[in-house]
């Protein structure tokens, strides 16, 4: 879809590489959702974990928060939460700089 857009066009008639065209018009234009999805997963990610430790009976994070409600460890449950939120963010933060490298009409300011 990215390969028929207008500027593509325009850049392979100029008479650029067409690896070059690939590589920095129509890569960086096509990697900006893939990056948006892959940041969001993360938290799916997290949230499948804890259900597979359990189902499974694997010992991980997820069977830690798990424990920690059963006992009511309130200390245990927030830092739980705590490293899963850090984590998130992380990933949030990952792409949203990835997102500024990619896309030139974002500024870090």
């Amino acid at each position: 879809e990215e390969l028929k857009r207008p500027y593509v066009r325009t850049a392979i008639l100029k008479g650029l590489p067409r690896r070059t065209v690939i590589v920095k018009h129509v890569l960086r234009n096509a990697l900006l959702p893939t990056i948006t999805v892959i940041a969001i997963s993360f938290g799916w990610l997290i949230s499948g974990l804890i259900v597979i430790e359990n189902v499974f009976n694997y010992p991980g994070i997820g069977r830690l928060l798990v424990f920690s409600i059963d006992r009511r460890d309130l200390p245990t449950l927030q830092a739980v939460t705590m490293i899963t939120v850090l984590g998130f963010a992380i990933a949030n933060l990952i792409a949203d700089l990835l997102y500024a490298a990619l896309n030139p009409r974002i500024r870090l300011d």
